[in-house]
């Protein structure tokens, strides 16, 4: 770091979050042990809104039902960065600490991504003078995309646009005054210390689906009855049957559930739900796979003479990130954390609302290792606080220094090299991908 432009400006911003490391850590643990669904996450919302008035945040807002987004006053705003946090749990009824009533776990790392971004902003707010660049902090909601059922019902009765959180954000202009974008997402069960950076995420549509057939007394006379149940699970078949068909370099995933499988057990099933995903790597074949698996719900709902309403809706776009984002938080985390092994590349296991914000602007989301057990299961686990918590916040603050200091001309150029959309271009993207003959993005 002898040669770093900046080396002083991130020693001080180290220091700042090192002072407050404690809270930091005590700010997760709380979270942890608190958590909520997308949309639903009224208690961590006001934990946030607390913790940014005690920072001294100005232009507070709230937006997307429980989101947040505050401002850092700096010397100037000739970029603008965001630093995101997520807010939302994930279902893992069998989490040590689940809530009891709704399964809700945070089995994803979106806590320690709360604790991280707050520490950014304490970082940040020590050399805010310096920064030549502006600062906002967005607590996103709901990036898990789960209870589709209730979400759509939501968006039915024009609460939501969208059923993800920064897809809300952004159909409600909160990223139109912003330029640039960050976040960490946790890496877990890595051997040693790692951070990854640029990897990519693959995208999926939505689906909520609906069986009818005719109920009838399943043991007394089923032949006058249509089995909503059958025909689903001949769906599902049907669908299996599609794999040999998809390529291997598309990373195609579909992957339903049954979410309702009838009303009695004695009575023949004529109301049937479900839900899925179709995931792929790119739109084009998130747009072809998705066609393949409405044609076997179709084609099973046919066979066996139900009827089926199959909702497609726009779940989150592949993610692509910046590249010379990407290199300025490895460079920093080679410099922060000479032990860890920084490695480029590595796709990223999921799909994530980023993707759908790395369309409009250059965003980076990269993985930094401390937790333990896998992703949205019952093990997941802070491992290392330190790691977790604290380094996380470092490696954004000093990355946010790059790009902001010495007149911001890093993030200036990081903005005009980059992809610029609006929210109007992003509908008719997802219209497109939707309805292909809508239009011809």
């Amino acid at each position: 770091m002898t040669s770093d432009p900046f080396l002083s400006l991130k020693q001080a911003a180290c220091a700042a979050i090192d002072a407050h490391s404690a809270r930091l850590i005590s700010f997760g643990e709380d979270i942890f042990r608190h958590p909520e669904l997308g949309f639903r996450e009224q208690r961590t919302s006001r934990k946030v809104q607390a913790a940014f008035e005690a920072l001294g945040l100005s232009r507070v807002t709230h937006c997307a039902q429980t989101g947040l987004k505050a401002w850092l006053p700096t010397a100037g705003e000739r970029v603008r960065l965001a630093v995101i946090g997520e807010l939302d749990a994930v279902l893992s009824p069998q989490h040590p600490f689940a809530d009891p009533e709704t399964g809700a776990a945070h089995a994803c790392g979106h806590s320690a991504q709360l604790a991280c971004m707050l520490g950014a902003a304490v970082g940040l707010k020590a050399v805010a003078s310096a920064l030549d660049g502006g600062v906002c902090l967005i607590a996103a909601p709901a990036e898990e995309y789960v209870e589709i059922a209730y979400r759509n019902r939501l968006r039915e009765s024009g609460r939501l646009e969208y059923l993800g959180g920064k897809q809300q954000l952004i159909a409600e202009g909160a990223f139109d005054d912003v330029d640039l974008a960050m976040m960490v997402h946790a890496e877990t069960d890595a051997p040693a210390p790692r951070v990854v950076t640029q990897g990519d995420a693959g995208g999926f549509i939505g689906k909520e689906i609906r069986f009818t057939g005719r109920e009838a007394h399943a043991g007394g006379a089923p032949w006058q009855g249509i089995n909503a149940l059958n025909a689903a699970s001949l769906a599902i078949q049907a669908i299996h049957a599609q794999r040999e068909t998809f390529r291997d370099e598309d990373h195609v995933r579909v992957h339903p559930i049954i979410t309702k499988g009838g009303d009695l057990v004695n009575t023949v099933p004529a109301d049937v739900r479900m839900e899925s995903y179709v995931r792929a790597a790119s739109t084009a074949a998130m747009q072809s796979a998705n066609a393949k698996v409405d044609r076997a719900l179709r084609g099973a709902a046919y066979a066996l003479g139900a009827s089926v309403q199959i909702d497609s809706l726009p779940g989150y776009l592949p993610l692509a990130q910046d590249e010379t984002m990407s290199a300025l938080f490895a460079q920093n985390a080679r410099a922060l954390m000479p032990q860890a092994e920084v490695v480029s590349g590595l796709a990223f296991c999921g799909s994530t609302d980023m993707g759908d914000l790395s369309y409009l602007m250059p965003v980076i989301q990269p993985t930094v290792s401390g937790f333990s057990g896998a992703l949205h299961s019952r093990d997941f686990a802070v491992a290392d606080p330190q790691l977790a918590y604290v380094a996380p916040a470092k490696l954004m603050a000093m990355t946010a220094i790059d790009l902001l200091a010495g007149g911001a001309d890093r993030g200036e150029a990081v903005r005009r090299a980059g992809v610029r959309r609006t929210a109007d271009e992003y509908r008719r993207l997802w219209a497109g991908l939707l309805h292909p003959c809508a239009n011809d993005l």
